[in-house]
């Protein structure tokens, strides 16, 4: 089994109501009648309606759509593909490697997942899209990303569930460079707009400016600041 990620924007204007609607009711059952796998998806709708902690540039269009794929094999992706472009102002594909580093109910921020397939998850997602810091070979990136990056912020920031993608290849034409997207669920919006508890400071001042100094540290000498791009969405575990 593969798994293919796509992004997808719609046109600029569209509303984060506008984006939950078009994404639940006409790409979600499309997708799903192809029968693949495993769906989920990500969305920037109005139930994740707050400031991501690394807002998108003013004029750039935000990522409206993470669709994650899980198929026998890469190559029956084009149909699925195809319901894509034709519902979207832009997409872009990638083949993934993942690693899930921590699921629900995997530490003290979550319990174990029982809500059923097509109900929202709980808590807000943020997503991001990484480059490859360009002073890294691969697997120093990848090293740091694994064994740096990763224990790191989980021991300083209350995180229920961490997916790691790793980009193998880009799948379509107009793809950014990335290498990796990462999926981040919070226990709840509160939990991402409060820097006290987004960092786990437990009201100390100084607890929180440390985490906050040791998390810019460890990012900016992973990737570069100006190519991430980082958004607040939803999570709909469509077919598990």
């Amino acid at each position: 089994m593969e798994k293919v990620i796509y992004l997808v924007w719609l046109e600029s204007e569209a509303s984060r109501e506008d984006v939950g609607q078009h994404m639940l009711t006409t790409i979600a059952p499309a997708l799903l009648a192809l029968g693949p796998q495993r769906l989920t998806m990500d969305m920037w709708d109005m139930q994740s309606d707050i400031p991501s902690p690394v807002p998108t540039p003013v004029g750039e269009t935000p990522l409206h759509g993470v669709i994650s794929l899980w198929l026998d094999a890469v190559d029956h992706r084009v149909p699925f593909e195809k319901v894509l472009l034709e519902n979207s102002a832009r997409t872009a594909g990638y083949s993934v490697v993942e690693s899930l580093y921590r699921d629900y109910g995997g530490n003290q921020w979550s319990s174990p997942r029982r809500w059923p397939d097509g109900e929202r998850s709980p808590g807000v997602l943020t997503v991001a899209l990484l480059q490859q810091h360009p002073e890294l070979t691969f697997d120093e990136w990848i090293s740091r990303w694994h064994s740096r990056i990763s224990p790191i912020t989980e021991s300083i920031q209350p995180r229920c569930r961490y997916v790691r993608n790793a980009v193998f290849r880009a799948l379509t034409e107009d793809a950014a460079p990335l290498g990796g997207i990462v999926e981040e669920a919070w226990p709840s919006l509160e939990h991402v707009t409060d820097p006290m508890q987004f960092f786990c400071a437990d009201g100390d001042p100084e607890k929180m400016t440390a985490n906050i100094t040791q998390m810019i540290e460890e990012i900016t000498a992973f990737t570069e600041l100006a190519t991430m791009r980082s958004v607040t969405m939803s999570e709909w575990i469509l077919k598990s």
